[in-house]
């Protein structure tokens, strides 16, 4: 489905009623929005389906951000984060969906944070996963040497610094990402939009929000793999510190990677319903 909102179409898919039958009522349920990481290289497909169990107890919404997936194509130059963050809003209203929850994994995370910052009293609470508030790349390469070694670290020095991989060399950096990653099929699911790649790098790479999550005054859990060496526990704690005094919880999935769900889902789903009804 699309939506016309902020000057782009975005598309979007559900998963799970906002209304429950309860008694002689119907009840509301609570709703997340997620949002993919990125940039250039994802849309919302690698989430399904493994994020069905979130539907037990909230209707989900899969969203793929502005010149991604199947959402409107724009001049790659004119993308920002930030923009992405005022489309999350403008989408919420545009359907309705008020006090939403919105999840942000990795970049996703990034867009969270913006919206959060840029539009307080409007979500119900962020749930930000596998991220970061400002971009560090000495912090990234030493995840890398720590969970995958020397060799795999200057690579990942060189794919961050702006010196692109060829794809086996890349496949190398991916598979530190974690146990375990995206598989093949999902990866083939991705619409990807190779244009905005090297520009929305060049922003992430800029990245650094963290005197604006002052802003943020909804409940706020960030949530990190132990193992995870692209958004390392180190970024997590850093988000939770610049938060306002008590709105910020970070828990750290032992055992996991930059993609926890995929990891140790028992574990993983635990904690996301536990913050959802709590």
């Amino acid at each position: 489905m699309h939506v016309s909102v902020n000057g782009t179409r975005l598309w979007f898919d559900v998963d799970g009623s906002g209304l429950r039958p309860g008694g002689p009522a119907l009840r509301a349920r609570p709703t997340v929005v997620l949002l993919h990481g990125g940039p250039g290289s994802y849309d919302h497909s690698y989430f399904k389906p493994d994020f069905a169990p979130l539907a037990r107890h909230a209707q989900v919404v899969y969203l793929d951000l502005r010149d991604h997936g199947r959402s409107a194509r724009h001049d790659a130059m004119d993308w920002t984060l930030e923009v992405c963050a005022d489309d999350v809003r403008a989408f919420c209203d545009a359907l309705g969906i008020v006090r939403p929850i919105v999840y942000g994994h990795s970049m996703g995370g990034l867009v969270a944070m913006l919206y959060g910052a840029r539009h307080p009293g409007h979500a119900a609470a962020l749930m930000l996963q596998s991220t970061m508030a400002r971009f560090d790349l000495a912090r990234l390469v030493e995840g890398f040497r720590r969970f995958g070694g020397d060799a795999v670290a200057e690579l990942a020095r060189r794919d961050y610094g702006g010196d692109p991989l060829t794809d086996d060399e890349w496949a190398r950096v991916f598979a530190a990402f974690g146990p375990r990653v995206p598989d093949q099929q999902q990866l083939q699911r991705r619409i990807r939009n190779p244009e905005l790649g090297a520009h929305g790098m060049a922003l992430l790479c800029q990245f650094d929000v963290i005197e604006e999550l002052a802003r943020i005054d909804c409940p706020t859990l960030a949530c990190v793999g132990e193992l995870d060496p692209v958004t390392p526990v180190a970024a997590s704690r850093e988000i939770v510190d610049a938060l306002p005094r008590g709105i910020g919880r970070l828990e750290v999935i032992a055992g996991a990677g930059h993609f926890p769900w995929k990891d140790v889902p028992d574990r993983y789903w635990g904690v996301m319903e536990d913050w959802l009804i709590r």
